[in-house]
């Protein structure tokens, strides 16, 4: 067994977190601007605020996007030697809570398995949660899987 998927091992079933970020109206707008979603509950804060989310919030798909800042520092911290990372898809992805505009969010990265696919590449899964300051819900729940290179 390699040196670095014994590490990786070891960390089966820890729960790393990343740092808080908060996700403000400015960065709404021009991820609204980017996918070409201007649904007023993203975008309109006057018209947002007589809905039940009570002001705009955040796109799901922009949250989701986010989980490559968020998870960047976690998987250094896990195995300091890769050089590159690639996304392979989700397993599940599930929107649970909105994230409203001005919140702080922190993915929650629970590595679930890893394998060494061939010498110097590794396919982990990772469970993770986009906590919302404050909130009992999570704003994401979701399976990621990632490969990467050492």
């Amino acid at each position: 067994m390699s040196e670095t998927l014994a590490r990786l091992q070891a960390e089966l079933g820890v729960t790393r977190h990343s740092d808080w970020l908060t996700v403000d109206q400015a960065m709404i707008d021009r991820f609204s601007d980017v996918t070409m979603d201007r649904q007023y509950i993203h975008v309109d804060p006057i018209r947002a605020r007589e809905t039940r989310f009570g002001g705009t919030i955040a796109h799901g798909f922009l949250i989701l996007s986010l989980l490559a800042h968020l998870e960047q520092k976690i998987a250094e911290a896990r195995c300091p030697d890769v050089q590159m990372g690639v996304n392979y898809g989700f397993d599940r992805i599930r929107f649970v809570a909105p994230v409203r505009a001005g919140s702080r969010i922190r993915a929650a990265s629970t590595l679930a398995s890893v394998r060494e696919k061939s010498p110097g590449q590794f396919e982990q899964s990772l469970d993770i949660r986009v906590e919302v300051e404050g909130e009992e819900k999570p704003a994401i729940v979701a399976r990621w899987i990632t490969q990467y290179f050492i």
